[in-house]
């Protein structure tokens, strides 16, 4: 009885256990490269124009505008993105969908055929096709995961992936703008600023990706710092050409 019990409690731990972060929901992806490009192209824009110029009101200006331009563009492009992508995706499971209503008989065949190349006995493999292949919707899906690698139920959404990369990317642009907003003179808060925010995202990003949190921060940190070095001696080489 004892021993039952133990298995029975491993199992409800098991199944407790046992989850899968959402990996499709199309949010993850353009709120980090949001985030990221924010902070990234915004400091480096803010840097150039400081090496161009001594006026800090004209580094605070590009860099607003830097943030409502890139905001904006990033959420329409996400949009348009995504939303191009599902519409390639329904369009080829319309395609497969009609083929379920023509031909059953030989994408059961197909489904079948399938099982039987990943292991499953022959006859086990057509009754299990068989069996999925009685509800249309239910069929489509199976063919949608078999052949095409998707789960139709749980495509991304144009707007979320628009939404989450407006207000990663406003977050992340901001950044470096707000030593400035709230007194600063100089540009060394706002890249001191930027640079703590790059290694907390990139920190932040290893929670979800499984990678060392301190290898990430100090990449992002390394990567978006490079960008504002360059940037800068590009705005003080203009700026003294010009």
């Amino acid at each position: 009885m004892a021993i039952i019990d133990t298995e029975a409690a491993l199992h409800v731990a098991h199944r407790d256990n046992h989850t899968h972060r959402d990996v499709n929901g199309g949010w993850l992806r353009p709120a980090v490269f949001g985030a990221m490009d924010g902070l990234v192209s915004n400091l480096a824009l803010m840097t150039g124009v400081a090496g161009g110029t001594a006026g800090r009101e004209a580094v605070v200006v590009a860099g607003l505008a830097g943030l409502a331009a890139g905001a904006f563009s990033m959420a329409a492009g996400e949009y348009t993105s995504v939303a191009s992508q599902r519409e390639l995706v329904e369009a080829e499971l319309d395609v497969e969908r009609r083929e379920l209503r023509k031909h059953p008989a030989d994408e059961e065949q197909e489904l079948a055929a399938l099982y039987e190349a990943r292991g499953v006995e022959p006859d086990l493999a057509r009754e299990v096709a068989r069996q999925l292949s009685r509800d249309l919707e239910q069929a489509l899906e199976i063919h949608a995961r078999e052949e095409l690698g998707i789960d139709p139920g749980d495509l991304p959404s144009p707007t979320v992936a628009a939404v989450s990369s407006f207000g990663s990317f406003a977050l992340g642009a901001l950044l470096p703008v707000l030593p400035y907003l709230l007194g600063a003179s100089a540009l060394w808060p706002a890249v001191l600023v930027a640079l703590l925010g790059l290694f907390a995202c990139g920190a932040l990003v290893a929670k979800v990706t499984a990678r060392s949190w301190w290898f990430s921060g100090l990449r992002q940190l390394a990567l978006g710092g490079a960008a504002a070095g360059v940037t800068y001696a590009l705005g003080t080489l203009f700026g003294a050409a010009v």
